[in-house]
Order: C-alpha cells, then structure tokens, then sequence
C-alpha cells in the first residue's frame, strides 16, 4: 500500500443533527487541510460548503432520504436535486431499506433510478444500504440493484442505524458489484488500521467524522 494516498479516499463527514455553522466550516477547513476527497454534510448546509470549498478539489457530498430512507421517492429524488443544484457533487441516498425486505425488489431499483435521473450525469449516487440490517444474500440483492438503477457507488451504513462497516460486508460488497462499481465504507471507522482492513477488502473510499485523526496514524504508520 505504498503507493495509497488514504486522505484522498476520505469523505470527512459531519451529519449530526445538532451541527453548527461553524462546526461545519470546521470540518471544511480540515478538509483543505489534509486533502480529503470530499465533506459530507446534511443538505441544508451544502451551500455554505459548496462556498467554502470554492476553488478547491474537494468535492461537496450530501444525502438524500437520511437516515431511514423510507420517504416517498419523489421526496427523496426532489431532496437530492435540490441539493445538487445548490451545489452536491455526490449524493449519498439511503435505500428503502423495508421495502427491500419486504421483496418489493421493482420499486426498490426504480426509487433509486429516480434519485440518479435527478441528479443528473455530472453526479456521482452512492446508495446507503445498512448492510447490518441484511444477511449476505441479501446485501448481494441490495447492492445489485443499486447498480441496475444507475448508482456509481454502494455505501454500507447511515451511522444512525445499527454497527458500522465490517470487512466482511465490505467483500460481499465488492464481490457483488465487481471492479466497476465504487464501494464506500462508512461509519465506526475510527483507526488508520481500520480504514485500511476496509480499503484491502475492496472499499475505495472511507465516510468518517474522525478523518484527522486517521489521516495522523496513518502518516505516522509512514504506509
């Protein structure tokens, strides 16, 4: 892993419902400060970050139907326009994850089509599909239907659901959507040791809200 610049796999991210405006350019100034990838934040702050990133490469990631992802789809597909307009490179969706379980496997992939039409092309759609909840056939199923409705990337936790991302999910996860499909590993990563289990097991980018401290451990690792 020489050759892997970690910070760069990093969505640094503040979703907490009690954020502040200066915990959010907080979190942009740390973002500038190490190179991550991109701040992921809840979609009423993506203007104030679309400002504070201005004429950086780092890009701007929101969510839509966060945390539960059980809103009617044209809510959700409307939320991530919104935010998308106002300046999301990404959006990061949650499934529906009921639906899903209750075999409703059409209307599943359609409310993710939906988000990923009204995001339009130059946008990147993970879809969150809280692999805790599922067993691996079923993460499988999840993760093959976010790619037939035109998602780039499958996510594997909200952080407001059960435990996070474990490098068994993140291997299912990849052994499911092959080497054209992102994996994003996310939530109770808190260790450069961690987050590079998660990158050997197939993640290409790691969701956190303790990125400076793992981008410290893992330039100290010298990796």
């Amino acid at each position: 892993m020489g050759e892997l610049e970690l910070n760069r796999l990093i969505d640094h991210t503040l979703l907490k419902p009690e954020a502040t405006a200066d915990d959010i350019r907080r979190v942009c100034d740390e973002a500038k400060q190490h190179g991550f990838f991109s701040v992921c934040i809840n979609t009423h702050y993506v203007p104030l970050v679309a400002r504070e990133l201005a004429g950086s490469a780092i890009k701007v990631c929101s969510v839509a139907g966060f945390p539960l992802g059980a809103v009617d789809s044209a809510v959700k597909a409307d939320e991530a326009r919104r935010a998308v307009e106002a300046g999301a490179d990404e959006i990061d969706m949650v499934m529906n994850i009921g639906a899903f379980r209750s075999r409703e496997r059409d209307f599943v992939r359609r409310d993710i089509a939906r988000v990923v039409d009204a995001c339009g092309t130059e946008s990147v759609v993970k879809v969150i599909i809280e692999a805790a909840l599922l067993a691996d056939d079923e993460i499988t199923a999840a993760c093959r239907l976010a790619v037939d409705g035109g998602a780039r990337f499958v996510k594997s936790s909200t952080g407001f659901g059960p435990p996070g991302a474990t490098v068994h999910a993140i291997e299912v996860m990849r052994a499911a959507v092959g080497t054209d499909i992102g994996v994003k590993a996310s939530a109770g990563i808190r260790t450069a040791a961690f987050a590079l289990e998660l990158v050997e097991a197939g993640a290409n980018r790691i969701g956190t809200s303790a990125g400076v401290t793992i981008v410290k451990e893992w330039r100290a690792m010298g990796v």
